[in-house]
């Protein structure tokens, strides 16, 4: 993909903000050395998007292939500026979003001392009421409250999009009277009207199906590596408490949790036997293997797809991060809500965007024929707990280490900031720009990140 397409798809800046109490400020400074149009050139360089993928955001998106390859591109350079953003506005900041077809982004901001920074950086301002660690501080007080909260109130989250504080209700008036003892700023918080009635997705399968003790079902998530162990997968919380036992989709005994956290988490993870190898692949169904290279956290707005074994490959978006759901087991915090459908069947299963792993499927309402909305627990909240790795490569033994690993303290996933410094391969490098390393993103490959001192 050449540079000028991905440049001419961000700058043409479609600031659909109707939905936002935002001001909608001047374009993007097309800097071709800004953080963001380098995040996107070394995104373009780097990114190899599976074809099918680039077929379902068709399908499901209303993409044409050109725009759906632009899209993942931006998307991924978003999701590694964001944590830039967020330091350089600080207290200001007030989230970031991508939006049109192929993911321009925004980045909101409370301050208009901020704009000209926001600009610099590569990004589209947009002035709001609100700084996003006010709109979380009263997210936290309504999670405190959670058992308090009415039974027609499904879930509440933090939009950066409307710069609100939103709960879902059945009863709006119910969840009103409710808002109005919480002693939560009332300016910060929106009640909408919302028919959801989200539901653990119990004895259902995800990518591939697993069957739990003596009966019952569910769906693997990501498969994983742990030091000292054969390895595994993670999944939902709500399929298994540690210790129950799995057989894999064709029966065979497969392993057992080894740890589960449901409800206030909905994840847990399975390890395996040695009758079993995990690799880096997803089963897209119709689509053959998706294959997964990292855990990059998109932004807000991105595209996102799911796999599932009852209604198999499905993509929607992200709509809103550090979600708070509540189920009839109880209230599960942190999750990412979407637009993906999803029915019985697909609980547990995988949820990725592009080759970035994002979660796993935790529950929902409505069904793939009317559309619905899911929620899926974030995986690197899974790894970081249970001290686990995505795997990243499809040899025999998860647990060892490749031959000729260059070594070093340069990690993927860690979030570098402009003169950190790292070794890699025997060598130092200074950190350039502030970004968060992916896989093909080492030192040496990128040196607009990246210099050898």
């Amino acid at each position: 993909m050449h540079r000028k397409h991905i440049v001419g798809a961000s700058v043409a800046l479609a600031l659909t903000l109707a939905i936002a109490p935002a001001v909608a400020l001047a374009a993007v400074n097309d800097d071709p050395q800004s953080p963001y149009a380098l995040a996107q050139e070394q995104a373009a360089a780097i990114a190899a998007p599976d074809p099918k993928v680039i077929e379902a955001l068709q399908r499901d998106l209303g993409l044409t292939s050109e725009q759906a390859s632009v899209r993942l591109v931006n998307e991924s350079a978003a999701a590694q500026v964001e944590p830039l953003f967020g330091s350089r506005l600080g207290s200001a900041f007030a989230g970031v979003w991508v939006t049109g077809p192929t993911a321009s982004l925004v980045v909101a901001t409370n301050d208009t001392a901020k704009v000209d920074a926001i600009r610099e950086l590569g990004g589209t301002p947009a002035l709001v009421g609100h700084s996003l660690a006010v709109l979380d501080a009263a997210k936290a007080k309504l999670d405190g409250l959670a058992s308090r909260m009415p039974k027609s109130v499904p879930a509440w989250f933090v939009d950066v999009r409307s710069n609100k504080v939103v709960v879902l209700s059945r009863n709006p008036a119910q969840a009103q009277a409710f808002l109005d003892s919480s002693g939560v700023d009332r300016s910060l918080v929106q009640v909408q009207k919302s028919d959801e009635r989200p539901r653990a997705l119990h004895d259902v399968r995800g990518g591939d199906a697993y069957y739990m003790g003596s009966g019952g079902r569910c769906s693997v998530g990501f498969p994983v590596t742990k030091p000292g162990s054969q390895g595994g997968f993670v999944t939902a919380g709500h399929c298994g408490t540690a210790g129950v036992t799995t057989r894999g989709y064709n029966q065979v005994a497969q392993g057992v949790f080894r740890g589960s956290s449901f409800p206030g988490n909905d994840y847990a993870w399975v390890e395996v036997n040695n009758q079993w190898t995990p690799t880096r692949y997803v089963n897209g169904y119709s689509q053959g293997l998706i294959t997964i290279t990292g855990s990059q956290q998109q932004v807000v707005g991105s595209s996102i797809c799911r796999s599932g074994s009852t209604t198999q490959y499905h993509c929607g978006a992200i709509q809103q991060h550090n979600t708070s759901v509540t189920y009839s087991q109880g209230t599960i915090t942190g999750v990412t809500r979407t637009s993906v459908c999803a029915e019985p069947g697909d609980s547990g299963g995988s949820y990725f965007s592009g080759n970035q792993a994002q979660g796993v499927t935790s529950g929902g309402s409505g069904t793939c024929s009317s559309g619905g909305t899911t929620y899926h627990q974030p995986v690197n909240e899974i790894l970081s707990t249970y001290g686990l790795s995505l795997v990243n490569s499809t040899g025999p033994s998860p647990t060892s280490s490749p031959t000729g690993s260059p070594g070093g303290t340069w990690s993927a996933g860690t979030a570098y900031a402009a003169g950190a410094q790292v070794t890699y391969g025997g060598s130092t490098y200074r950190c350039l720009q502030g970004h968060t390393a992916q896989t093909g993103w080492e030192p040496p490959n990128v040196p607009a990140l990246w210099q050898q001192i």
